[in-house]
C-alpha cells in the first residue's frame, strides 16, 4: 500500500488496552506508518491515551502519526480499520446493577458480560451504540473492516450481522491463545509443540483437537493426559492459575463429562451451565473454587490500579510494550499487506458451523488475506458439544430478535430460557428480577423497552 493505514480506536479511553494493540501494531514494519485516531467521550482518558500513544511512537521510533476525536464519525472518516472497545454503562452503575438485582433474587453470578442475565442486559445496553458504528462506517468508511472486542461478543456480532450485513467485521477474543498457554503450563509441554483446533461459540467453544508434536514429525492426542492427570490430581496445577480466586477445577470436571475441553475460563463456563452455582450447595462453590463476584472485584482493583499505571505512564519516557496476545495487529497486517495468517474470530454462520443455526455468531479458525476474514468449515462438532451451545443460542437469540424487533417480551423469554437462570429461579422472579433490572437501569435501555 502507497498511503499509511488508517485505524480508529472508538473507546480508545481503555488505555491500557489500547495501549497493547497499538504498540503490537506500530511493531509491524508496514504499519509502522499508521495513522491512529483515538475516540473516547471521555476527554480526561482520551487525553491519558494520547499521552502514551505518543511515547509508543517516540520509543519506538515510527513514523506514525495520530489525533484525538471526541466525535464518532469524525474518527471513522476514510477509516481502513476500525477497533471498538467500550463498556456501556461502566462498573458503576450498570456492572453492580448486574450483580446486586439479581442476587436479590437468589442468583449468583461470577463475571456476568456474556451470557445469562448480566448478558442479555449488557447487550441491550451496548448493541445499539455499535449499531451507530455502523451507521457511521457506512456513511464515511464502508469498506472498513471492524474489529469488534465488546461483551457480550456473540449477541454484538449476530446483531450487527442482522441489521448490517455489508459491514465487514470480527468479534475477537484471547480466550483460545490464554487456554493453550494455561493447558501447556499444566502439561509442562512448551506452546510451540502443541498444535490444536478450535471450534464453538464464543465463551462455549472447546478443543476439538490437542495434541504435541514428536520429534519424529508425528503427534499425539494429548487429551488421555489430562483427563488421567485430573483424575490423579495433579491439574489443574495451582501454581499455573491466571486467577487466584479461581483453581480452574470447573473445566476439567466439564471435560471429564463431556469429553473435551472448553476454551473459555472456569469462572466464566461456571455461569453458563446449570451445574455448577446453587443456591443452598456451597459445597459446590468450595469443592470447583468458584468465585462468586468475580467481575466487581476485577473492576475495583483495575480502578486501583489504573492509578499507579497513569502515573507510571506520566513520568516514564519510554513505555514497556512487549507484543500481546491479540490478535488485532496480525489481522491488519494480513488484511494490508496480503500476507496470510490465522486466527480465531468471531463470524457469522454462513455454512461455517452447520449443525449450528445459520447467521448465529460463531468462534472459528479464519484465515485473513487481503480479501479480509475468511472462516474455515468445522462440521463434525460432537452432539454433546452442539445440545450445550444450543442452550446458549438460544438466550442469544431471543436477546437479537429482542432489539431488531423492538419487543420487551423476547427480554423476558431470553431469561427464561438461560440455563443458569432456569436452574436457580422460577418463573415469577425471572420475569420480577427482569422487570426491577429494567427500572434500575432506565435510560441506560433503550427508550423501547421503558414504552411497552
Amino acid at each position: 500500500m502507497s498511503k499509511p493505514a488508517k485505524i480508529a480506536f472508538i473507546g480508545a479511553g481503555s488505555t491500557v488496552f489500547m495501549k497493547n494493540i497499538v504498540g503490537d501494531i506500530l511493531q509491524r514494519e508496514a504499519l509502522k506508518n499508521s495513522h491512529i485516531a483515538l475516540m473516547d467521550i471521555n476527554l480526561q482518558r482520551l487525553e491519558e491515551s494520547a499521552l502514551v500513544v505518543q511515547k509508543l511512537v517516540s520509543g519506538l521510533n515510527v513514523e506514525a502519526t495520530f489525533s484525538t476525536h471526541p466525535d464518532q464519525r469524525e474518527a471513522l472518516e476514510e477509516a481502513d480499520f476500525v477497533v471498538v472497545a467500550f463498556q456501556i454503562g461502566g462498573y458503576e452503575p450498570c456492572t453492580v446493577t448486574d450483580f446486586e438485582v439479581p442476587k436479590k433474587f437468589g442468583l449468583h453470578q461470577t463475571i456476568a458480560d456474556t451470557l445469562g442475565i448480566g448478558g442479555i442486559m449488557r447487550g441491550l445496553r451496548t448493541v445499539p451504540y455499535l449499531w451507530s458504528v455502523c451507521e457511521d462506517m457506512l456513511d464515511v468508511c464502508p469498506q472498513g473492516l471492524m474489529l469488534q472486542y465488546v461483551n457480550p461478543m456473540a449477541i454484538n456480532t449476530w446483531a450487527i450481522t442482522a441489521r448490517y450485513p455489508t459491514i465487514r467485521q470480527v468479534g475477537l477474543c484471547h480466550s483460545v491463545q490464554h487456554t493453550a498457554n494455561e493447558l501447556s503450563r499444566d502439561l509442562k509441554i512448551p506452546l510451540d509443540r502443541i498444535r490444536y483446533q478450535s471450534a464453538g461459540i464464543n465463551h462455549v467453544a472447546f478443543f476439538l483437537q490437542f495434541e504435541e508434536r514428536l520429534p519424529d514429525g508425528s503427534y499425539r492426542d494429548l487429551y488421555p493426559d489430562l483427563k488421567r492427570g485430573y483424575e490423579q490430581g495433579i491439574y489443574p496445577r495451582p501454581e499455573n492459575s491466571l486467577n487466584p480466586r479461581c483453581p480452574n477445577k470447573v473445566r476439567y470436571e466439564v471435560m471429564k463429562r463431556l469429553g473435551y475441553f472448553c476454551t473459555e475460563s472456569s469462572e466464566h463456563l461456571a455461569e453458563y451451565v446449570p451445574w455448577f452455582i446453587k443456591n443452598g450447595r456451597e459445597d459446590l462453590i468450595e469443592r470447583f473454587g468458584i468465585p462468586l463476584d468475580e467481575y466487581p472485584k476485577r473492576c475495583v482493583e483495575q480502578i486501583e490500579q489504573w492509578k499507579s499505571q497513569l502515573e507510571e505512564f506520566i513520568s516514564s519516557t519510554d513505555i514497556s510494550i512487549p507484543n500481546s496476545v491479540e490478535y488485532a495487529s496480525e489481522i491488519i497486517n494480513s488484511v494490508w499487506t496480503g500476507r496470510p495468517s490465522v486466527i480465531y474470530g468471531n463470524v457469522p454462520n454462513k455454512g461455517s458451523m452447520p449443525a449450528l443455526p445459520e447467521g448465529c455468531a460463531v468462534e472459528v479458525p479464519c484465515v485473513v488475506d487481503g480479501n479480509g476474514i475468511q472462516p474455515t468449515i468445522i462440521d463434525d462438532l460432537p452432539p454433546q458439544l452442539m445440545a450445550l451451545m444450543r442452550t446458549n443460542i438460544n438466550v442469544q437469540q431471543l436477546t437479537v430478535r429482542a432489539l431488531l424487533e423492538e419487543r420487551r417480551d423476547h427480554i423476558y423469554h431470553a431469561a427464561m430460557m438461560d440455563p443458569h437462570t432456569a436452574a436457580e429461579l422460577d418463573i415469577e422472579q425471572i420475569w420480577a428480577m427482569v422487570d426491577e433490572l429494567i427500572k434500575v437501569h432506565g435510560a441506560w435501555l433503550p427508550r423501547w423497552v421503558h414504552d411497552q
